[in-house]
């Protein structure tokens, strides 16, 4: 008796999967599509299960990639004959491969039905202990896999109806992510599918719901139904995602706009399910993703990278930081930037920085380093808000360095400042209002302060006061009290504690010390 030959799919990028499984009737030819998987980890927890034949995989993948895949896979089921997609640039990788024992290898780019094939048969003709033969009996799709197919982007066949299997006007496709839930999320989705489902087939309204998709990450359903019953349909995957949101709130749902022609599944998916998605990088608080109810979105706003350039390049951080970190979180609330590409812009401009940076102030040069723990963490960042953390992260850095490592900025400036304390003593002078009032990071001006001064800011401003403190004492006009408050402390104990460091003695036994030599 002749058998199928069990292929397993194992490609990162879905469409490319559902491509392969409805390039043609494989049954027709005498093949079988027993399972897909979106990288080598999660293929090799299937092998044992579906037992394939031929495993048809992608070089490029998360997790683990194709070409320690095929090194593992061989290693344990040498039988199993492997067919490696590849692009133009991976042909390091698929010869790396070719060393494991490949079969054949196919360039996606020229991913031809005919060629597809011809390598599927020629090397299932190879294989030991399976008696294939090349099928021809003409056999007809079925209704998941002629969806698949417009899901992937195939034209309709001629002539074909779903009539009988979607009587009403509009379809909807709903569903979830659970690609942030954490343990197996993949154990969690059958019964998210069962549950929307019953709802949906249960509520008040006529319905024909039909899952289209159930992988380890995401449930994607389609729903036909009356147009006048979507925001009923809608209400009923509100409630649900309510009601599973406090167990999982790393999950995300998101609900299409109705649409009334099937040929239009796979543009509503990619331009618009998907989408809203990718949209919840912006609102991580959202547990369902409607684009009704999102906020107008702005026009994107072009950043001014060459004067930040120019303004670092002449050391003004503060100002360049200042405007990048404002930029940062107004287009955070622009959710129509893709977010990879967000998060391309922060990596570029920290990339940039320190570039310039680390060119015009040789003392700056740790940044260099860094800059590669912060390019890890935001292109890791979950949503909008974390990635513009972790750029204020490696602004403060920068700040930090700047401000300790600063270039003098000569003595006119110390000798103001100087001068200024020397003026107000009396007041309730800090670093923060000093800055304030000469216009520096405060940060920046006590590194500055001790780079240029003998004491710090502090110490310097105690030595002023108490030197004025110990000129009241001598005079003896006033008490020890209202000198307290004169030069500057409000706390009398704190007076006291100062002053018998600065001068080994408290402020009462310093003026009966100086009474007694004018005795």
């Amino acid at each position: 008796m002749r058998e199928l030959c069990k292929i397993l799919i194992v490609d990162d990028e879905i469409l490319v999967r559902q491509g392969i499984k409805h390039h043609l009737n494989w049954e027709q030819y005498g093949f079988q599509i027993v399972g897909e998987a979106s990288n080598g980890k999660e293929a090799l927890a299937l092998m044992k299960r579906l037992s394939p034949h031929i495993v048809i995989t992608d070089i490029v993948m998360p997790v683990m990639d194709g070409e320690e895949f095929t090194r593992v896979l061989k290693a344990h089921d040498p039988q199993v004959e492997v067919i490696v997609l590849s692009s133009y640039g991976e042909f390091n990788y698929v010869r790396s491969t070719f060393q494991s024992g490949v079969a054949d290898y196919i360039l996606k780019p020229k991913l031809e039905t005919e060629e597809l094939l011809q390598v599927l048969q020629n090397t299932a003709r190879k294989i030991p202990g399976l008696h294939y033969t090349e099928r021809t009996a003409d056999g007809g799709l079925s209704l998941d896999q002629r969806l698949e197919r417009l899901l992937a982007g195939f034209p309709p066949e001629e002539g074909e109806r779903f009539q009988e299997y979607f009587p009403y006007d509009t379809f909807v496709l709903l569903g979830a992510d659970l690609s942030r839930v954490a343990g197996e999320p993949h154990s969690y989705i059958a019964g998210l599918a069962a549950s929307l489902e019953a709802r949906l087939k249960e509520a008040p309204f006529p319905a024909r719901p039909r899952t289209m998709l159930a992988d380890g990450k995401r449930l994607l359903m389609l729903v036909n139904l009356p147009r006048e019953h979507v925001r009923q349909a809608v209400h009923a995957v509100k409630e649900l995602a309510a009601g599973k949101a406090e167990a999982m709130p790393e999950m995300v749902w998101a609900i299409s706009s109705g649409f009334a022609d099937l040929n239009q599944l796979e543009e509503v998916y990619r331009e618009e399910w998907l989408q809203l998605l990718y949209y919840r990088f912006y609102f991580p608080d959202r547990i369902l993703m409607l684009q009704d109810e999102l906020p107008a979105a702005r026009e994107p706003e072009v950043f001014d990278m060459k004067r930040l350039l120019a303004d670092l390049k002449k050391e003004r951080y503060a100002e360049a930081f200042g405007r990048l970190r404002d930029y940062a979180a107004r287009v955070a609330g622009n959710y129509r930037i893709p977010p990879f590409e967000f998060k391309a812009f922060l990596g570029n401009a920290i990339f940039n920085m320190t570039v310039v940076i680390t060119e015009t102030n040789e003392r700056l040069k740790e940044l260099d380093g860094m800059k590669y723990a912060y390019f890890k963490a935001i292109d890791e960042a979950e949503d909008a808000g974390e990635a513009i953390a972790r750029l204020n992260g490696f602004l403060e850095e920068a700040e930090k360095l700047a401000a300790a490592k600063s270039q003098p900025a000569g003595d006119g400036n110390m000798r103001k400042l100087l001068e200024y304390i020397d003026e107000h003593y009396g007041e309730p002078l800090t670093l923060s209002s000093l800055s304030r009032h000469f216009h520096f990071n405060p940060s920046y001006l006590s590194s500055y302060f001790s780079a240029h001064n003998a004491e710090g800011f502090s110490e310097y401003l105690n030595k002023i006061r108490i030197n004025k403190a110990a000129e009241l004492l001598r005079k003896g006009e006033l008490t020890i009290a209202e000198i307290s408050g004169r030069v500057g402390y409000s706390d009398h104990s704190y007076f006291t504690k100062v002053f018998r460091k600065q001068t080994g003695m408290s402020p009462s036994q310093y003026r009966r010390h100086d009474y007694g030599k004018k005795d």
